[in-house]
């Protein structure tokens, strides 16, 4: 096991829950890989150890926050993405 194992970064998941709730048909496994990663470049990292924790600190209009910011990002990264003609 490594120290890497233990940390997280929680805009991984935000991110991921944004591409599920914007997928569109024809939107590949392939083209929602290359989205997530142009929008976690997009976004500053938010590492933790236990998701308790950082569910524990933040509060409600913080996470509500992050999510509008993350939809936004992600909408612009599935643009960026298919303008690079890739898919």
């Amino acid at each position: 096991m490594s120290l890497l194992d233990n940390i997280n970064n929680f805009y991984e998941r935000l991110v991921l829950e944004a591409i599920d709730d914007s997928m569109q048909e024809g939107e590949d496994e392939e083209f929602l890989s290359d989205v997530m990663c142009v929008a976690l470049n997009r976004l500053p990292p938010r590492y933790y150890r236990h998701k308790i924790d950082i569910m524990f600190y933040m509060a409600d209009p913080e996470l509500q926050e992050m999510r509008e910011k993350v939809a936004s990002v992600v909408a612009e990264a599935k643009t960026f993405v298919k303008s690079r003609g890739s898919h």
